[in-house]
């Protein structure tokens, strides 16, 4: 079986301080923006891997999500418990000080870790952690 892994969703509280991020901070390609105003769906990926992406995304726009939902996820996104990713790079020093110059909230400076590897996390301007691996 041939299974790879096409996009992962992750929510914003602000649709263009997200884009933002991930377009000039991670350097990240547009793919698509569709929607308007606080109810957009934004696709972004790594220049040169079109078939790997990160949809940012309304946090509760079902509307099977209920106001007591909306409450929690709100709040779980405030503290930064509500989603994350992992990403790696050949470079992890150089995309953190790419991540410190562009104003990115440091979780954790670039660190070996005892199982292994070598990392350091961030979180993006909704609050969602983003850890990156240093590939070896």
């Amino acid at each position: 079986m041939d299974i790879t892994i096409h996009s992962s969703y992750l929510p914003y509280a602000d649709p263009d301080a997200s884009l933002a991020f991930y377009r000039d901070v991670l350097g990240f390609e547009v793919r698509n923006d569709a929607g308007y105003g606080e109810m957009r769906w934004i696709t972004v990926g790594p220049p040169g891997q079109p078939g790997t992406a990160i949809l940012l995304e309304p946090p509760a726009a079902d509307p099977g999500v209920t106001e007591d939902e909306r409450r929690t996820i709100a709040e779980m996104m405030a503290k930064g418990t509500y989603a994350g990713i992992n990403l790696a790079t050949k470079d992890l020093d150089g995309v953190f000080e790419r991540l410190r110059d562009g104003d990115a909230e440091i979780v954790q400076e670039p660190t070996d870790q005892p199982y292994g590897v070598r990392d350091c996390a961030v979180r993006d301007p909704a609050g969602n952690l983003i850890r990156i691996q240093e590939e070896r």
